[in-house]
């Protein structure tokens, strides 16, 4: 168990799962409630859930050990997610679960292609194949 622990897959994995819940729940929970609203309140209770993980691995460091760049781009990243929260929690309220989580999974493409244009990755032909079809199933379903 502790070698899986250790493995970018099985937390990627886990993060698949709880993606998929997050758009059941989410779906749910925006029917009777304004989508940005109910996007303060899931993040709320993010930051408590956050939080209380930090202390109870005590995993927390001074702010004045986090370096300016680090402190941008955890800005920047944070901006877009807020963003992309508010925009998903208004697309569930709009749409079906099933058709707007696809959509937002093109963020996988988006992924491939700014992590070559941006950070210098490379994929692999079969790679590339992979992010064609997620991009066709998503036109597919959606």
């Amino acid at each position: 168990m502790r070698m899986l622990q250790a493995s970018w897959q099985f937390w990627a994995l886990l993060s698949a799962g709880f993606a998929a819940l997050t758009a059941i729940f989410g779906k749910i929970g925006v029917e009777n409630i304004d989508s940005n609203f109910a996007t303060l309140i899931r993040t709320v209770v993010i930051l408590i859930v956050a939080a209380l993980i930090v202390l109870a691995m005590r995993s927390a460091q001074p702010l004045s050990t986090v370096a300016p760049r680090t402190w941008l781009f955890l800005i920047l990243s944070g901006i877009a997610t807020g963003a992309s929260w508010l925009c998903y929690y208004r697309a569930l309220q709009l749409g079906s679960a099933a058709r707007v989580a696809p959509i937002d999974k093109l963020s996988v493409v988006l992924v491939a292609i700014l992590s070559v244009a941006f950070l210098g990755e490379h994929l692999a032909p079969k790679a590339w194949l992979g992010v064609a079809l997620i991009t066709a199933g998503a036109i597919l379903i959606a």
